[in-house]
């Protein structure tokens, strides 16, 4: 029997019988398997967070704070376990996640607003959107649809409450959340701070151009981000070097050396 015509093994069959939390081809794949495209969502998030208002709950645990680049391999591994994995898998991975938050609460004594729950599901699909647009291409809206519904899913299945339905609902509440829940406070100035001894200085400025060029008003004003980012004019030299095989060389100059395989093991899809 020729190897074209040999039955699937086992382990093939099962997973092509396996139900995913998020399928195979789906646009929320194309996004959390590209290195680059999580970079930037956490640029901008890292933005966005350290203006929200429970931002100190970052604080209370010291993580954020004492070492921000690991906390963002440690939110993207439990991010892509959730994308990749079998359904029960995903949301075992979201329960977990629910329980870690909810011990947390534990030892502090009270709850973490449900809002402050929205506004992080909210950047991350804003960001996610956001972030893979500014690399690649817009999105269409069945898959800014389909983006939404994953995250929503997430949502629910920590159990957060008074979710929007539809990404038309979203972009609304999405805005409400921007005019409410964002304040520069000293936790914010502390958290850039730290960027800043973490990434150097000339990558801290580009941290701060890639913000700029992600973000929305509301955040650009409160951190005071260049209004007219010259990275802006850069990222289609950016996809040139990528089209031509150096995307390596262009990760290892802009990001710290000691990070680089971490980064490269973000890429799910290549």
């Amino acid at each position: 029997m020729s190897p074209k015509n040999r039955p699937n093994s086992d382990l093939e069959q099962a997973h092509e019988q396996a139900t995913f939390f998020v399928e195979p081809g789906s646009i929320v794949r194309q996004i959390w398997g590209d290195a680059d495209v999580i970079l930037l969502v956490f640029a901008g998030s890292a933005a966005e967070f350290a203006l929200n208002r429970a931002v100190d709950w970052l604080f209370f645990t010291g993580k954020l704070p004492a070492d921000p680049i690991a906390r963002l391999f440690s939110t993207v591994r439990y991010a892509q376990e959730i994308v990749f994995a079998p359904e029960a898998k995903a949301r075992q991975a979201i329960a977990r996640m629910g329980a870690i938050h909810g011990g947390v609460e534990q030892k502090r004594g009270y709850q973490i607003p449900d809002w402050a729950y929205r506004d992080v599901l909210y950047m991350l699909i804003a960001y996610s959107e956001r972030a893979y647009e500014t690399l690649h291409r817009p999105l269409t809206n069945p898959e800014r649809e389909e983006l939404f519904r994953t995250f929503r899913e997430v949502g629910a299945g920590m159990h957060v409450p008074d979710l929007p339905t539809t990404y038309a609902d979203w972009r609304v509440d999405r805005e409400a959340h921007l005019d409410r829940n964002l304040v520069r406070s000293d936790f914010t100035d502390k958290l850039f701070r730290r960027y800043r001894e973490q990434l150097g200085g000339w990558r801290y400025d580009l941290l701060r151009q890639a913000q700029a060029v992600l973000v929305p008003a509301q955040v650009r004003s409160l951190l005071n981000l260049p209004p007219k980012p010259w990275l802006a004019n850069s990222m289609g030299l950016y996809k040139v070097l990528n089209r031509l095989g150096l995307r390596s060389m262009v990760q290892r100059a802009l990001l710290p050396t000691d990070y680089i395989d971490q980064i490269r093991s973000l890429d799910m899809h290549r």
